[in-house]
């Protein structure tokens, strides 16, 4: 009786254990994957740094080292002191131009965006359509067009030929709406009770229970202005004028590279990223799932 009571505890133990092994091994092949993926990822970035700190030579000698054997300051002196071009200069062009043209961006399709979500009015599914539409385009194809147009306007070397057509943003304004959608209508019953104005209405109650959007938004338009490199290069006509992008890639020349130069200026510029995702990363990832919830 009890070789049999025994015999049969074993049988029933054998199953658990068997699924316990199988979750070790999953999770094991999972984490795996995940430090391969890691690895593949932060090890161009981790070339960057240490490469900044090497001579020309040194960043393609063979075999291939990323601790610099000679650590040197020289691709960050040449950097700064402008001997070469005027970084920190075109480093504070690329800070205005992406500020502004984020804040504007944030106006313009929370404006928009509360539009087509809360008011009707003729025409508001063709219009909804045709920004939608937009979405399909590629910028290559509006290239010419609006580089005629900045030509006409004499706005060629001047910032506002960033800032304005890229604060217009159809996936901002669509991204927006859909947010404010789920804004619930009997709050601006209520508010309209109350005496209080549409511009009122959308500052104080559109605005602030849009805030998850609105940081995710940012974001985006933050780092897609701040990493631009085609449409600066386009208008932009003087050193003194260009962002960091055009700036940097003046160091290619034809018979010489600065790839020291080149490694420095990028780690400096993923600073503000890195300062961004740092401090407002928890709050980030909570109103990106909040979005989700919402739906």
């Amino acid at each position: 009786m009890t070789t049999a009571a025994t015999t049969e505890s074993t049988a029933k133990a054998a199953p658990g254990r068997s699924i316990r092994w199988r979750t070790v091994i999953e999770r094991a092949i999972v984490y795996l994957l995940l430090l391969i993926t890691a690895v593949l990822v932060g090890a161009p970035f981790v070339y960057m740094i240490t490469g900044s700190f090497k001579f020309n030579a040194d960043i393609f000698s063979y075999p291939l080292t990323f601790l610099p054997e000679n650590p040197t300051l020289s691709n960050y002196a040449r950097l700064l002191d402008g001997s070469e071009i005027p970084y920190v200069r075109q480093f504070l062009n690329s800070l205005f131009v992406a500020v502004s043209q984020t804040l504007l961006t944030l106006l313009v399709a929370s404006m928009v965006g509360w539009g087509f979500a809360k008011y009707e009015f003729k025409g508001k599914r063709v219009l909804l359509l045709v920004l939608l539409a937009t979405l399909t385009f590629p910028f290559q194809v509006t290239l010419v067009p609006l580089f005629l147009m900045m030509v006409r306007i004499n706005w060629l070397d001047n910032y506002l030929a960033i800032i304005l057509p890229g604060a217009i943003s159809a996936f901002g304004a669509f991204f927006m709406r859909q947010t404010m959608l789920a804004i619930p209508n009997e709050l601006l019953d209520a508010a309209h009770i109350d005496g209080a104005s549409e511009w009122g209405i959308f500052w104080r109650i559109g605005l602030p229970l849009s805030t998850g959007a609105l940081s995710v938004l940012a974001v985006l338009v933050f780092l897609g202005s701040w990493n631009d490199y085609l449409w600066p290069l386009i208008v932009l006509r003087t050193t003194e004028m260009f962002t960091y992008p055009v700036g940097l890639a003046t160091l290619i020349g034809l018979y010489k590279v600065e790839y020291g130069m080149i490694l420095a200026g990028a780690f400096l510029a993923t600073l503000p990223i890195m300062i961004i995702f740092i401090i407002g990363r928890n709050q980030l990832l909570n109103n990106v799932t909040l979005g989700a919830v919402k739906g």
